[in-house]
């Protein structure tokens, strides 16, 4: 006899991966509502933006690396941002394949009127968080950062490229 659905092993809402993701899409777009109409980007634009913001000068395959996007999100993002003049291209010498990427005084712009705001809805998002419980969230964070990107590694290379 089978299990029924009250003695399934799986409960996708007590799931820890399908919990993550639901916290990650639910914040992901009320975000994008702060930026989106008032700056007409979406996500992977505003990632570029902010990541560029951040550290000055990259190359598309390391935003894409530190903001966890495919290369392939990166480079629309960086074409749409480019028409828009908010990120300028020079080119690598070095290695003329890639180009280096910054922020243009209009990105600029952008960036610094929308910091405050991305951070005041951080700071909204964590006030159901008591003050006390904030550093072991951000701890249990990173640890779970970490162990997910251990555990993709793994996976993409069982026999530790043998």
């Amino acid at each position: 006899m089978s299990a029924g659905p009250a003695d399934a092993a799986l409960k996708l809402e007590e799931f820890l991966p399908y919990k993550l993701n639901v916290c990650s899409n639910q914040v992901s777009q009320a975000l994008s509502r702060v930026y989106a109409d008032r700056y007409k980007i979406g996500v992977p634009e505003w990632r570029v933006l902010v990541t560029l913001g951040e550290f000055g000068m990259m190359t598309a395959k390391a935003i894409g690396t530190h903001s966890c996007m495919h290369k392939t999100k990166v480079s629309r993002a960086v074409a749409l941002l480019e028409r828009r003049k908010l990120i300028a291209r020079r080119a690598n010498r070095a290695d003329l394949r890639e180009a280096f990427l910054s922020l243009t005084p209009a990105g600029r712009d952008i960036y610094n009127d929308l910091a405050p705001s991305a951070l005041g809805f951080a700071e909204q998002l964590l006030s159901v968080v008591d003050a006390a419980d904030r550093a072991a969230l951000d701890r249990a964070l990173e640890k779970l950062i970490e162990r997910s990107s251990q555990i993709n590694a793994d996976i993409a290379n069982p026999r530790g490229g043998r």
